[in-house]
């Protein structure tokens, strides 16, 4: 009897839980066919969701780290794509002329296949950073929930201020297509 009340309550938790992650999809797409992500982006002019990340020698990383300075988040599925590779080398080369801003490039990808790129691809301006065991996806609501690509992240772009407030936003509408540089940019000039 115990067994079957500590199941029942078990079922019971997992399945609000589900519920409240799964209320809130936003749709996105992928090559033109709608895909959908667990949520919306945080909203602009509030805090940022605090993030534990796995950078490619396996530390962990917060937003705290980056703490006082401008940081994008370049948000992709994986650097094993042509799109998510050119919006890696596009942010490392603008980087370099950003004061007080750091770029953070954030994928389900492996901390290994995140270093092996940029070693091959001469990225040194950007932080690689691994969402591989974090809930950074469901806090940024980017995580995809269904398609061949469920469970990686969607391309999207966040800047937060030196405060910690998020000051652009942009959940890329086709996955298949780069995000608005410029206007990234131009949020922390």
């Amino acid at each position: 009897m115990f067994s079957k009340l500590v199941c029942s309550t078990l079922l019971f938790f997992s399945a609000v839980g589900f519920a409240q992650k799964s209320k809130a999809i936003n749709t996105v797409l992928m090559g033109g066919k709608e895909v959908h992500t667990y949520a919306k982006l945080p909203a602009l002019n509030k805090p940022a969701p605090k993030f534990t990340l796995t950078d490619v020698n396996m530390n962990d990383q917060t937003l705290d780290s980056f703490k006082g300075r401008y940081v994008i988040l370049n948000i992709f599925p994986s650097v094993d794509t042509g799109v998510c590779s050119a919006s890696v080398h596009h942010f490392n080369e603008e980087a370099g002329n950003l004061p007080n801003t750091v770029v953070l490039c954030i994928s389900k990808d492996l901390p290994f296949a995140q270093k092996r790129f940029c070693g091959a691809e001469g990225i040194k301006n950007v932080v690689m950073l691994s969402d591989f065991r974090s809930d950074f996806g469901w806090n940024y609501g980017v995580e995809l929930v269904d398609s061949p690509m469920k469970g990686l992240l969607s391309r999207a772009v966040v800047v937060i201020d030196p405060s910690g407030n998020i000051i652009y936003e942009e959940q890329v509408p086709d996955i298949s297509q780069e995000p608005n540089y410029e206007a990234a940019i131009a949020a922390v000039k």
